[in-house]
């Protein structure tokens, strides 16, 4: 989400930033170009008014214009201004769940995803916190609604309400609460009836459920890619029903992000979470500072260390930080750092975390470095022995030529994927050396703490970003030549990655 934007501002702000000096002038005809980006990309005309007025107060002062670095202090309050147009005066609380069963009352018109994003919020609150959860479709008038929910709830593990057919919403929602009290559950999700637009039935029928339900949270359900109009949904359900927060879906869709840029600034109601994707997992929760370096290619480290988390062991990060530290780096080693980058999200959705990198993802993909890729590398280590994989020097050219065949590939991949086999181990060889590794592992395993972005310098910031680039070397070739800046041997990466992104 927010291509378009990111590399709209990401032209601007280079500027501003290799100009060195600035002057007021410059300022204000960057933030034209800003303005422009901003309602191209969906915002509604009175927030971006509002916000280039407050950034242009803030960056023509003498403090800005005449600091060392005025290009990086006009990046720091943009997005500082943005945290803030994303957050309103604070970030959203979590979801009050914290007396049992609390029940969450998913509302939305039809389409918009509101059935998926309860199984996802379900499956997130079982996995993650530890819940139990009880799932409830009251929709009555899309035929199979509750058959859908009952089918998600068994491939999420989440209980669902039994179905009887003939119960009105009110009365559904009755039998889930007994259902949820009397069987221990600690959340209830009541998954609303839909409609194609806002009409007095639907409101009527939510007001009632509502009534009934007595909800901790009443999370809305709107289409990411329906623009502005989503900003007008959540303005007219709270009016009616009153929510308490909003749930934009399919935001891996949409390029320019309007939508979620402007919902906290008119309605007032934060958004919670973003829907990226059709797979049970993909949702996060809407965090405006790591929402805000994202749009200005300062990229995600905290989501980028927390999917790491997620995929990889402890223990076999420390296996492998051995192995490492005694040059001991085999084709089984980089088929797990393959594997292990694709569960993470793949290459895009790495770049896309990474800082610096996100401009970047367009060249990646023409230059074909995307998870086709990583596949038939995998593809290739998989056609070798076992006695290949453990030591690949033992392959003369015969063998290659039955490698490539059984994986479907010319010699040439194959040549080109030792070479880079042969390139990362020398630097895991390096990196095992003076605890380099143990460091990685601890940062990869969230030991040892991420840096707060919204108390750092502008100075800060831009070591911070220059560090990673650096620290994450290895991604040349690009095009024959210049290639992107470095990529692979970042701390919160899986170790082992330098050398993987070569041209085809």
């Amino acid at each position: 989400m927010f291509e378009s934007l990111s590399e709209r501002l990401g032209g601007v702000f280079d500027r501003l930033t290799k100009a060195g000096a600035l002057t007021e002038a410059d300022v204000v005809t960057a933030l034209r170009e800003v303005r422009v980006a901003l309602l191209e990309a969906d915002v509604s005309l009175p927030v971006v008014r509002d916000f280039i007025k407050r950034v242009q107060d803030k960056a023509t002062g003498a403090a800005v214009t005449k600091s060392i670095t005025p290009g990086q202090m006009v990046v720091k309050i943009v997005h500082d201004e943005l945290v803030r147009m994303l957050s309103g005066d604070g970030a959203a609380d979590a979801l009050k769940i914290d007396n049992p069963p609390a029940t969450i009352l998913m509302v939305g018109l039809q389409g918009s995803g509101k059935t998926t994003t309860t199984a996802k919020l379900a499956k997130r609150l079982k996995d993650r916190n530890g819940k139990r959860v009880l799932m409830a479709s009251l929709d009555t008038n899309r035929p199979a609604a509750m058959e859908q929910l009952a089918i998600l709830g068994t491939q999420i593990g989440v209980d669902t309400l039994p179905i009887v057919k003939g119960e009105k919403a009110v009365q559904i929602a009755k039998r889930a609460k007994t259902q949820a009290s009397l069987g221990g559950y600690d959340v209830l999700f009541l998954d609303t009836a839909g409609r194609l637009h806002i009409d007095e039935v639907l409101m009527d029928e939510v007001q009632a459920v509502r009534d009934i339900a007595t909800p901790r949270e009443t999370l809305l359900v709107v289409d990411g890619l329906t623009g502005q109009d989503a900003v007008n949904v959540a303005t007219e359900f709270d009016g009616k029903v009153g929510i308490s927060g909003v749930v934009l879906t399919r935001m891996d869709g949409d390029g320019r992000g309007g939508a979620a840029l402007s919902m906290r600034a008119v309605t007032g109601k934060p958004i919670r979470f973003v829907g990226l994707g059709e797979k049970m997992d993909a949702v996060e929760p809407f965090e405006a500072e790591r929402v805000a370096g994202r749009i200005l290619g300062m990229g995600d480290i905290v989501a980028l260390v927390e999917k790491a988390q997620e995929t990889f062991e402890a223990e076999q990060a420390e296996r492998m930080a051995k192995r490492f530290a005694k040059g001991l780096f085999n084709m089984n080693d980089l088929r797990l750092q393959l594997e292990q980058m694709l569960k993470m999200g793949g290459m895009q959705s790495l770049m896309g975390m990474m800082p610096g990198m996100a401009k970047h993802q367009a060249a990646a993909a023409e230059a074909g470095i995307d998870d086709r890729m990583l596949k038939r590398q995998i593809a290739l280590i998989n056609s070798m022995t076992k006695r290949e994989r453990a030591n690949p020097d033992l392959l003369q050219a015969s063998r290659k030529k039955r490698i490539a065949a059984g994986a479907g590939l010319e010699v040439s991949d194959l040549n080109r994927l030792l070479k880079q086999h042969k390139q990362m181990a020398e630097m895991m060889k390096k990196l095992g050396k003076g605890g380099m590794m143990k460091n990685m592992i601890r940062q990869l395993m969230g030991k040892g703490g991420m840096p707060d972005v919204s108390k750092m310098t502008p100075e800060q910031m831009a070591e911070a970003a220059k560090g990673m680039r650096e620290g994450m070397g290895g991604m040349s070739g690009l095009g024959g030549g210049g290639g992107l800046p470095g990529m692979a041997r970042g701390v919160t990466l899986p170790a082992g990655l330098s050398g993987l992104m070569r041209k085809k």
